[in-house]
């Protein structure tokens, strides 16, 4: 018993050790932002921050000149270091990779559209996306599903947040045919990595003065892989005896999601499993066009869609819905502590949006992805 005291003891010390390297990520603090603005050096002025773009494939190119024509309107102190990287379009290579690191390097902050990964096996197995994901350290996805004011869906007034651990897991692109005919994709689980996970989640939720968290697992299949994350999720838990603590198996955290999402607060969840229910959630408020998400690590923040999707079918037709993109771009402004300007933009969208007149066809509407960026920059108020 002593020794089993010790040991929680000892686990007690190393998470309080790594908190503030985590959650550095997630609350930006002032010296961080000035280390970025110092290292700005594409700035155009004194106070203007640079943030690395990369738009991405599909509709990506779209949404981000949504996001230039409304940050230009509302006068945003933000310049943009524009990076393309496609494996679509071949236009991806190790050399521009590193380009976009050495952007973040100093920047710390991204704008990102969805970088398209082809199913076709070309000889690596770790596409372009991840192999930024893993560079830069980005373990924490974090996607907040919330209604919108004046849009109707089945679920009204829902409000949660999905945690993923996004740099092990299922996606660690370690495959191999071990006999013909035989395919072994391995699935990693780390102590270090779910202790940071968990260290995370629950950081989150006191910070943001959520009461409970919810870690989604598949322990009764995967007895020691997903035993580990859920063990872990249990030895972080008891140092927050303020935030309630469950645990819940993924198949059944799906349906209880669409049969009662109001349950939920904080979920957190290894990286498949964050992967299906970032997308079935953000369906329970409007699609993937509504959910803004974004992608932490100890330095670095990105911010991205909550629900990752090309939509290549959409492309050069004008009809994408940018609420997503703005939203997140919103998310990244209130990072950066331009409090004012996050505000104008999100507020500018969700004007929009309950007033019901300007609504792309994912919304069930019929206006352009331009007419939507208009009424947005209309309805500043700068």
């Amino acid at each position: 018993m002593a020794a089993l005291s010790a040991g929680r003891a000892a686990a007690a010390g190393l998470l309080r050790a790594q908190s503030l390297g985590v959650w550095r990520g997630l609350g930006t603090s002032a010296a961080l932002l000035q280390q970025a603005q110092a290292k700005s050096h594409n700035a155009k002025a004194e106070g203007t921050f640079q943030v690395t773009m990369l738009p991405g494939d599909g509709v990506g190119p779209e949404l981000m000149h949504a996001v230039k024509e409304v940050f230009k309107a509302g006068g945003v102190p933000v310049v943009f270091d524009e990076h393309h990287l496609s494996e679509v379009q071949n236009t991806a290579s190790e050399e521009k990779l590193d380009r976009v690191v050495d952007s973040m390097k100093e920047s710390k902050v991204a704008l990102i559209g969805k970088i398209h990964t082809p199913m076709e096996y070309k000889g690596d197995l770790a596409s372009y996306d991840m192999r930024l994901r893993r560079k830069l350290d980005l373990f924490a996805n974090v996607v907040h599903v919330k209604s919108l004011p004046g849009y109707q869906t089945r679920h009204n007034n829902l409000d949660l947040v999905i945690i993923r651990e996004q740099t092990e897991g299922e996606y660690s692109s370690l495959e191999h045919e071990s006999v013909k005919g035989v395919i072994e994709c391995l699935k990693i689980i780390t102590r270090a990595k779910s202790q940071r996970i968990a260290k995370f989640a629950f950081d989150y939720a006191t910070k943001k003065g959520r009461a409970k968290v919810t870690a989604v697992h598949k322990a009764n299949i995967m007895k020691l892989g997903d035993g580990l994350f859920l063990q872990c999720c249990k030895e972080v838990a008891e140092l927050y005896p303020k935030i309630k603590f469950d645990t819940m198996i993924i198949d059944n955290c799906c349906m209880q999601l669409v049969q009662n999402p109001y349950q939920f607060d904080v979920l957190v969840m290894p990286n498949l499993y964050g992967n299906i229910v970032d997308n079935l959630a953000a369906g329970l408020v409007g699609g993937a066009g509504v959910v803004p998400g974004e992608s932490y690590s100890a330095e670095y923040a990105v911010f991205e869609l909550g629900a990752r999707h090309p939509f290549a079918q959409a492309v050069g037709r004008n009809i994408a819905n940018p609420t997503a993109m703005l939203l997140s771009a919103s998310n990244m402004l209130r990072h950066l502590n331009l409090e004012y300007h996050s505000n104008m933009i999100s507020d500018a969208v969700k004007k929009v949006i309950k007033g019901g007149k300007v609504r792309t066809a994912d919304m069930g509407g019929y206006s352009t992805s331009m007419d939507f960026t208009q009424a947005v920059i209309a309805a500043l108020e700068v």
